[in-house]
């Protein structure tokens, strides 16, 4: 938690792998991931970490299906097994009706539910949230944080949320508060 431009996208990209620290490590299993290539980089992230943007980031010209089906085509996963994963994740986000819809088709609670199912595809042990309550109304964001909050309990991830919402954080088991470029744990 902090406020805009304290550094939380920027901590998120580095703990996802997106981004390399200008010093110190991110260890992911051990392993510093500023000494991957990127085709490791990017399987690491495909298989262990799920991301949500605060925009979505949804593909404009894929139905809700397909833009869920992305991650696992990127790890080569046979099609009716990702067709079969996606119809299972739009199930748990409580959006099959609008499973051939484009994005442009859905409001902005359905985006954010379909980019979070997008994020579980591969079923990361690590989900990282960026802002993704932003947008939302208060029903919705309460709706979204719960569900994060279920699945972190019954998958036992790990689940990272980034925001600057005071109301957002009190979901969190731990705090981290980013002030002035320091990190902050609690209170």
């Amino acid at each position: 938690m902090g406020p805009s431009g304290s550094g939380k996208s920027t901590l998120l990209h580095m703990v996802g792998a997106l981004d390399t620290p200008t010093s110190g490590k991110v260890l992911l299993d051990g392993v510093d991931v500023s000494t991957l290539k990127e085709s490791d980089l990017a399987r690491l992230r495909g298989k262990k970490i799920g991301i949500v943007f605060q925009f979505f980031n949804l593909h404009p010209t894929l139905t809700a299906l397909e833009n869920i089906e992305l991650p696992m085509i990127i790890i080569e996963k046979e099609k009716k097994e990702r067709q079969q994963r996606a119809l299972e994740l739009i199930r748990a986000v409580g959006l099959e009706h609008r499973a051939h819809h484009l994005p442009s088709q859905m409001s902005g609670g359905e985006q954010q539910r379909i980019a979070i199912a997008r994020a579980l595809a591969n079923n990361p042990e690590i989900i990282l949230a960026d802002e993704l309550t932003g947008n939302l109304d208060t029903k919705t964001k309460a709706e979204i944080m719960n569900f994060l909050l279920q699945l972190q309990k019954e998958k036992k991830m790990t689940v990272t949320v980034i925001t600057h919402e005071p109301e957002i954080a009190q979901y969190a088991e731990t705090i981290i508060h980013i002030v002035d470029g320091k990190i902050k744990i609690g209170g």
